[in-house]
């Protein structure tokens, strides 16, 4: 039986609760040390998720052995504290988006590389059963050629203009937060488009609280994406090829079911039932990398994620989002 994987993280906010819940459900994760700008903060979430250690600033984490370490503060802070872990020669898994903006990524990744110490951005959903099975479909052909993707997610986000969605030096913002997910989709099923149009509407704080985009690629084919924090949307993904159309459920970056619609026969739905939120898989693959004794996963490469976060810089391009 191979030993168990100490996990730090560096935050305790709302994602590292569910990160630290699903940590439980693998087989080879513990949370061993967990830190915040607060050491009541971390003494408290150690409490609740059975960490052996808790620490009231970063550095302080580096001070008992953790074997990878799981970045979770908000978005402009993810480049300084995943440098801290490769310069400290632990191993990083960092919350998306990897960076703020396309130089940040690169230089997490060039340092990760001259270290050797193994970097993956936490795009949780590249790891769960529905999208490899959506990814599964794709390949076997029954859809024929994909001529459209169309993905939302939306939800009616707290007006608070000091809280992290709509506050710029935060990195707030419906794009960044949850304009990747659909952008994501969009880039694992029909690669990088050949055109990209965006349209942002803004809150007064100047970060975009609704951007829509629309992307064109050289096989013809199109991406019809929106984000926002304005409205509930259904936050479903529907890839439509010449034979049929496969639908991702609500919430389709966390989706517990597919459904393949071909023409002329019964829908076909694919049931993935889960007691988790869905971090434990990608906790597993980096479990499988750091036994394997890889620097990068081969699912989700480093490649991966330069090439999302060279879309998002784009993408704020074109719809004129600026930080």
């Amino acid at each position: 039986m191979e030993k168990k994987i100490k996990w730090g993280i560096i935050g305790a906010g709302r994602i590292a609760e569910k990160f630290a819940s699903d940590l439980k459900s693998t087989t080879y994760g513990e949370l061993f040390a967990v830190s915040s700008t607060s050491l009541a903060r971390a003494q408290d979430f150690a409490l609740r998720h059975d960490a052996k250690h808790a620490f009231g600033n970063y550095e302080e984490l580096f001070s008992v052995e953790v074997d990878v370490v799981y970045v979770a503060t908000p978005h402009p802070f993810h480049l300084q504290h995943t440098l801290l872990c490769l310069n400290n020669g632990t191993p990083v898994l960092c919350e998306k988006p990897f960076g703020m903006e396309e130089s940040e990524v690169n230089q997490m990744i060039t340092t990760a590389r001259e270290k050797k110490v193994f970097l993956m951005e936490a795009m949780w959903t590249r790891f769960l059963p529905s999208t490899l099975k959506t990814l599964e479909i794709i390949q076997s052909g029954v859809l024929g050629k994909i001529i459209t993707l169309h993905a939302d997610f939306g939800f009616k986000a707290i007006k608070d203009f000091e809280g992290r969605a709509y506050n710029q030096k935060l990195g707030g913002g419906a794009l960044l937060d949850i304009g990747i997910y659909p952008i994501y989709l969009s880039l694992l099923i029909l690669g990088y488009p050949s055109a990209i149009k965006a349209s942002s509407i803004f809150a007064q704080t100047g970060v975009d609280e609704t951007t829509s985009m629309l992307f064109q690629y050289d096989n013809e084919s199109t991406a019809l994406l929106n984000c926002t924090f304005g409205c509930d949307t259904n936050c479903e993904a529907i890839i439509y090829g010449e034979l049929g159309k496969i639908t991702i459920h609500t919430k389709f970056h966390e989706s517990k079911k597919v459904t393949l619609h071909l023409k002329d026969q019964e829908p076909v739905v694919f049931d993935f039932p889960r007691d988790t939120f869905g971090y434990n898989y990608e906790a597993d693959e980096v479990h499988a990398c750091l036994q394997a004794g890889k620097l990068e996963s081969e699912i989700f490469p480093l490649s991966a994620s330069q090439k999302l976060i060279h879309l998002l810089d784009k993408t704020r391009e074109a719809a004129k989002i600026f930080y």
